[in-house]
């Protein structure tokens, strides 16, 4: 069986559209919208309703880990918005998601990044995706486990939890063959971007997950340039499959 998996699209609508050719499944781990892009500060909701200056800025601030600066700096932005934020913020995220669901692979299976809004999910999902978070698939024989979000930041992103919450979730999905979560578990070479020069959060129920039930595969996203793309635990190997954004390419996995 050859399973096509990705994470952390953020708006590659494009490569998406062909990341299932060849596949007999398809994985999705979230994180479709493109809110800042790090890469090209002209790009994303943001820079298009304030312009790429004051992304520069934003992005700056974050960079430099003066976050109380940047939220100052955000809610100014947000506040000179007439109607308030949210309306500008729904219009560009639901023009986003039309266009990423209709390039989704179908059949799918789907879980939420830390940057997505669930509540908006159901809008635009095709006959065949199937979202999963908390819960089990049986692919191809094996059990497949799909945890979803992040955990709480300083980015303050639309999907975080808290980790008991997080770890709820986790427990929910039991012993399985593979388990395909959007953050990492807390391994620091997992957890660390080599660009960003950062560490990001990780799951510690996901790993207490992989020491006692002891899966075959651990699948994640989220760390878009991490120090280590892979480590075996035990008889685990844990993968990020990958920055979907910039390589465009999704992993592979053959069962």
């Amino acid at each position: 069986m050859r399973i096509h998996v990705v994470s952390d699209v953020h708006g590659n609508a494009e490569a998406l559209e062909r990341a299932g050719d060849g596949a007999d499944v398809f994985i999705c781990l979230g994180d479709l919208i493109l809110f800042i892009d790090y890469a090209d500060h002209g790009q994303g909701i943001f820079a298009e309703l304030f312009g790429r200056e004051n992304a520069d800025r934003l992005i700056a601030l974050r960079t430099e880990k003066r976050f109380d600066e940047a939220r100052e700096f955000s809610r100014r932005m947000w506040d000179s918005l007439e109607g308030g934020a949210w309306p500008h913020i729904e219009r560009s995220v639901r023009r986003q998601y039309a266009e990423l669901f209709k390039a989704m692979p179908a059949p799918a299976y789907l879980t939420y990044g830390n940057v997505d809004i669930p509540a908006m999910w159901g809008d635009y999902l095709r006959d065949g995706h199937r979202v999963l978070d908390g819960e089990v698939a049986e692919i191809g024989g094996l059990r497949f486990g799909f945890v979803g979000g992040g955990l709480r930041s300083v980015y303050r992103t639309p999907y975080e939890l808290d980790e008991e919450e997080y770890a709820a979730k986790v427990a929910a999905v039991g012993e399985v063959d593979v388990l395909c979560c959007h953050i990492p578990p807390a391994v620091p070479e997992l957890l660390y971007d080599t660009v960003a020069r950062r560490f990001e959060r990780g799951s510690e129920a996901v790993l207490d997950a992989i020491h006692h039930t002891r899966p075959r595969y651990v699948l994640f996203g989220h760390v878009h340039q991490p120090l280590a793309k892979r480590m075996r635990i035990g008889r685990t190997e844990c993968v990020n499959v990958g920055h979907f954004r910039a390589c465009g390419v999704p992993y592979v996995l053959e069962l």
